[in-house]
């Protein structure tokens, strides 16, 4: 069976390591990188890292509006089908490529497979819930990360061709940690102790193009002794625009995007983390590092339930509140799975292969 991957983003190839080190044991596989994230730092310096395969195909599209940059993908997806005529197209998680990955298969008539599928955070105002939704519609086979995922599939009557696997970001993390524990020496590099410092991402359009909530978001970090942020170039550039990046400066570490690698060991060593990404989220419930999420919702609502994410929105108060006093004393339950999502995928298309 030919199967086509299509990726774009760095969440993307985080999850695709595991799984295309597991496709290929069985299955022909072609990589299409749509470009959506071009930044060589916030890039090819993940497949060096995760030692996923070249793409066959990259093409290039690159920053946009939703609308242009879906409709290039759309049209560049479509002659790279149209030409390795595959068995079936697998897309992950809920950006623009992984809508434009599943209906351009659709449209061909090409089997779709959804990693991470079912995922809600019942906002129809975020773009990723958009993807989300649309794509689920669009597979055939949906690999299912929890039971709520399962779940929310079952209420808009999606049960045919739905799996739960387990989390392919936890065997990701799982294969990975060791090899940045041995190799990443960025703690030393920025004079960090473990324990002793609070790590923060944000990139969300949400926070970072709306002045009010931007600024609040600053504020707050201002107060926050010993916080790292690794900052993402979409933010830089609305820090500088609203007047709000030499005040970060003066009061916040701020240091360049970094690897994967890197990424985990600042995770793993963080006292909390306070983030806007789902993917981090996920990663502090791993590593057993408090969360403390800048959004109003979350798609990953078994993080909050099992008291170890909290949702504080741009809320100023809330957020120092949460910074210096939120501190989980229970036993997770270890809602993403074992880290065998990954060979999970492989056994269910190959069954479905007739293997």
């Amino acid at each position: 069976m030919k199967i086509v991957t299509v990726v774009g983003a760095r969440p993307q190839f985080i999850k695709m390591a595991p799984v295309s080190k597991e496709l290929r044991k069985t299955f022909e596989e072609i990589i299409i990188h749509t470009g959506q994230h071009y930044d060589y730092e916030m890039n090819k310096i993940f497949f060096d890292e995760l030692k996923i395969p070249e793409p066959d195909y990259h093409l290039g599209v690159g920053s946009g509006s939703h609308g242009y940059q879906t409709g290039e993908m759309l049209k560049k997806i479509e002659e790279v089908l149209m030409e390795e005529q595959p068995d079936l197209v697998m897309v992950f998680g809920d950006t623009n490529t992984t809508l434009a990955g599943a209906l351009t298969a659709a449209k061909l008539h090409i089997s779709v497979a959804h990693v991470e599928a079912g995922l809600r955070s019942f906002d129809r105002r975020m773009p990723e819930e958009i993807n989300r939704v649309l794509t689920d519609h669009c597979s055939d086979i949906l690999f299912c990360p929890t039971e709520t995922s399962i779940e929310n599939l079952k209420r808009e009557g999606i049960v045919e061709g739905a799996h739960l696997t387990g989390d392919v970001m936890v065997d990701a993390l799982k294969e990975h940690i060791w090899i940045a524990e041995r190799e990443s020496g960025i703690l030393d590099e920025f004079g960090l102790e473990p324990g002793g410092y609070y790590l923060a991402t944000i990139h969300r359009a949400e926070n970072t193009d709306d002045f009010n909530r931007l600024k609040n978001i600053v504020d707050a970090f201002c107060e926050i002794e010993n916080l790292v942020l690794p900052c993402h170039p979409r933010t830089e550039k609305y820090l500088k625009k609203y007047g709000l990046w030499a005040e970060l400066t003066e009061h916040v570490k701020v240091i360049k995007p970094v690897g994967y690698l890197y990424m985990l060991m600042l995770e793993k060593n963080a006292g909390k983390i306070l983030t806007d990404s789902g993917g981090v989220q996920k990663e502090a419930y791993i590593l057993k590092v408090p969360c403390i999420t800048l959004r109003e919702n979350t798609e990953w609502v078994e993080t909050v339930e099992d008291g170890w994410n909290v949702l504080v929105g741009s809320d100023k108060e809330a957020i120092v509140k949460m910074a210096n006093g939120f501190d989980p004393d229970n036993q997770q339950k270890n809602v993403f799975g074992e880290g065998k999502a990954s060979k999970e995928v492989r056994r269910i298309l190959n069954v479905g292969a007739g293997g």
